[in-house]
C-alpha cells in the first residue's frame, strides 16, 4: 500500500546545510517500491546540485526504517509473459543505482535507523556514508529464508563488515541488534530512542560545518581507493592530497591554524 498520492513517498526538509529525507511509506514499512526508489534518486539528485546543502539524513516514517524490497510488486510480475524476468532486472538494476548514487554523492549521507532494516534496507544502511540506530533498531539479510539469497544487498554488506561477519548475516537470515551492528562495524553508534534524531542531527551538523569541497574531496577519495591495491591507492591520494594543498580551502585552512585563528571558509 502506497502513500496517498497527495502525500510524497519522501518528504524533505532543511534545517540550515542538513537536508533531512524521510521515507514516507511506512504503512509498507517502507519497502523500496519501484515508486520509492524513484523518489528517493530524484531527491539523492536534486540535492546534489544544492550548493547550500552539506550533508544530508536519511529517515523512515513508520515502525520500520525499511523492510527491503516490495515484495507484493515484485509477485505480482510473475503473471508477466516472461515471469517477471524484465521486471526483476529492471528492479535491481534501478536499486544498485540507488545504492551506488549515495556511495558517490557529494554530500555525506547519515542513515537514521529507528526499527528495523533488513534485505535492501540493510543494504540501504550499509550504503550510507555513517548510520546512527536505536538501541530498538534490527538488521538482517534475510532472503535465505525465504529463497532469494541477498546477493545484492551483500555487495554494501560485505563493504562495510568483516567476510565472516557478514557471511554469517547471509546465510542465516537472523536479526542482529543495534549494539552488536555497532561492534561489527554496520553502524557507528547506538543511541536512544528520543534522542536518535537529535543525535543524527547534530552529527550532521558538525560535518555541515566543515568546508565543502574538502568534504567531497575526501568522501570521493575515500570510496575510490578502496577498490585499488595498496601502491595504486597511494599515488592516487598523494595526487589528491597535491590537488587538495592547491586548492583555495586547505590555503585558507592552512593559513588560519598558522596565524592562530579561525577560518573564513570560501563559499
Amino acid at each position: 500500500m502506497n502513500a496517498p498520492v497527495s502525500d510524497p513517498l519522501v518528504r524533505a526538509a532543511r534545517d540550515g546545510a542538513v537536508l533531512r529525507l524521510t521515507m514516507n511509506r511506512g504503512s509498507a514499512r517502507n519497502a523500496l517500491s519501484q515508486g520509492l526508489m524513484a523518489a528517493l534518486q530524484e531527491a539523492f539528485d536534486a540535492a546534489a546540485q544544492e550548493k547550500d546543502v552539506r550533508a544530508i539524513i536519511l529517515a523512515a516514517d513508520g515502525s520500520a526504517f525499511c523492510a527491503g524490497h516490495d515484495l507484493k510488486e515484485m509477485t505480482g510480475r510473475r503473471k508477466d509473459g516472461d515471469k517477471g524476468k524484465a521486471f526483476f532486472a529492471a528492479l535491481f538494476a534501478q536499486c544498485s543505482k540507488l545504492m551506488q548514487t549515495i556511495v558517490r554523492h557529494p554530500k555525506p549521507v547519515i542513515a537514521e535507523v529507528h526499527g528495523i532494516a533488513t534485505a535492501a534496507g540493510c543494504q540501504l544502511v550499509a550504503s550510507c556514508d555513517l548510520a546512527l540506530a536505536s538501541a530498538a533498531a534490527r538488521f538482517a539479510t534475510p532472503g535465505v529464508n525465504i529463497g532469494l539469497f541477498c546477493s545484492t544487498p551483500m555487495v554494501a554488506l560485505s563493504r562495510n563488515v568483516s567476510r565472516k561477519h557478514a557471511m554469517e548475516m547471509l546465510l542465516t537470515g537472523e536479526m542482529i541488534s543495534a549494539d552488536h551492528a555497532a561492534q561489527i562495524g554496520l553502524i557507528n553508534r547506538v543511541c536512544k530512542a528520543d534522542t536518535l534524531e537529535a543525535e543524527t542531527r547534530e552529527l550532521a551538523a558538525l560535518i555541515a560545518s566543515k568546508p565543502r569541497t574538502t568534504v567531497k574531496i575526501g568522501k570521493e577519495a575515500f570510496y575510490n581507493q578502496l577498490e585499488m591495491g595498496l601502491a595504486a591507492a597511494y599515488d592516487y591520494a598523494s595526487e589528491v592530497m597535491t590537488m587538495n594543498m592547491l586548492a583555495a580551502e586547505a590555503e585558507e585552512g592552512i593559513g588560519a591554524f598558522v596565524e592562530k585563528r579561525e577560518p573564513k571558509w570560501p563559499e
